[in-house]
């Protein structure tokens, strides 16, 4: 781990990443205390209003401050990202270990209904999810978790083909071990890695969709303080108030860039042969 540590230190953009995380982080905690206004306050007499000492990013059409409602944004964002991501990393994760340990009719089985999920765009699905279960936080969450599912799934089971075959499996298969406790006691923590880099920039993926969908308003409802949703009530502004959309949007960009860059920076550090 100290290894990884060094070799994570080296990578700039990996650092910067974790730090602007920690931020947006921080202040997803503790929105209720940092957000300067109520977000979900309105002052009419105040719409539309440019930024200012008092309403920093402006207001929307209601009057909210949008400053206020980009902070309680962060929390909608990094919950839809996180819980996702552990949905599709657990089950997808699950069914990749199954599929590549076991071989055969469960590896056939298993990939051949993962395929079917994977042939549908990752949007798409999300959507025909959310139109039958409704818009909500949670089947939000439910919903981009089962359309990454495949992804994790493929990973691990290529992971899991490659180590099953190491002299330190077939060791513990010949002295008895039962299989299950293989699997998960020498055969998982060996697979873990790309599944963790997997799931970093698979929160990027989660954030962005998240984005999407409440922009054509099968995510999150209003009044919620939804990045996505702002950009899509502010679309209507863009030539006379266009902060109403940049701020939301350049948030969205920095929280897919330091995913990224924390997945790239994990990547290279357990990997370094990969940057040649």
């Amino acid at each position: 781990m100290m290894e990884l540590y060094r070799r994570f230190k080296k990578h700039r953009m990996g650092v910067v990443g974790i730090v602007v995380l920690g931020v947006l982080l921080f202040v997803g905690i503790f929105a209720p205390y940092i957000s300067p206004k109520d977000p979900y306050q309105m002052d009419f007499g105040s719409a539309l209003s440019a930024p200012s000492l008092t309403h920093p990013f402006g207001t929307d059409h209601m009057g909210r401050d949008l400053l206020s409602r980009v902070i309680y944004g962060t929390r909608i964002s990094l919950a839809v990202g996180l819980g996702s991501v552990i949905i599709a990393a657990i089950i997808g994760g699950l069914a990749g270990l199954i599929a590549g340990y076991f071989g055969r009719a469960a590896d056939a089985i298993i990939m051949r209904v993962l395929d079917v999920v994977w042939a549908f765009p990752p949007v798409l699905l999300a959507l025909a999810l959310i139109a039958v279960w409704g818009p909500s936080l949670s089947t939000l969450i439910f919903s981009i978790g089962v359309v990454s599912i495949p992804q994790y799934a493929r990973i691990v089971r290529s992971s899991v083909l490659s180590v099953k075959e190491k002299d330190y499996i077939l060791a513990a298969t010949a002295s008895g071990i039962g299989r299950y406790r293989i699997m998960f006691t020498h055969v998982l923590p060996n697979v873990l890695a790309p599944l963790i880099v997997v799931a970093t920039l698979g929160l990027a993926t989660s954030v962005m969709i998240e984005a999407i969908l409440s922009f054509l308003g099968l995510g999150m409802q209003p009044p919620t303080s939804s990045w996505g949703l702002m950009i899509n009530e502010g679309q209507k502004y863009l030539r006379t108030f266009p902060w109403y959309s940049i701020f939301p949007g350049v948030m969205i960009m920095v929280t897919v860039f330091s995913f990224n860059a924390v997945g790239d920076g994990l990547r290279d550090a357990w990997d370094p042969k990969l940057k040649t």
